[in-house]
């Protein structure tokens, strides 16, 4: 089976994506051969609307907010990801942060 198994996909607002991308590193995530701190981010934006009970690092409660955030889109093994999104949601200011964890093909299986 390919080494990387898993692609991890999480928004995050500007100012906490080196946090972000420096834990995923940390976990163990965006390792490919002899290269550390791999993946790529992208422009992008999160809605989202708070509702009661809802701790919001950013926007008001009962309303639609948008934040510019950056797509951070990396991988790591099977292994690796549960430490990845532990890592993820210590440095992530959202209370609730949507990580996607997509399994990845094999070259073999293609």
């Amino acid at each position: 089976m390919n080494e990387l198994e898993i692609m991890v996909i999480v928004g995050v607002p500007e100012p906490h994506v080196e946090a972000v991308l420096e834990a995923i590193a940390g976990a163990g995530g965006g390792k490919l051969g002899n290269y550390t701190h791999c993946g790529y981010v992208s422009d992008g934006q999160g809605r989202f609307r708070p509702e009661e009970g809802a701790h919001p690092a950013l926007g008001d409660h009962h309303v639609v907010n948008r934040v510019d955030e950056k797509r951070i889109e990396t991988f790591c093994t099977r292994e690796r990801a549960r430490a990845v999104v532990e890592a993820i949601r210590r440095a992530h200011p959202y209370e609730e942060p949507v990580i996607y964890l997509v399994p990845l093909l094999a070259e073999a299986d293609l």
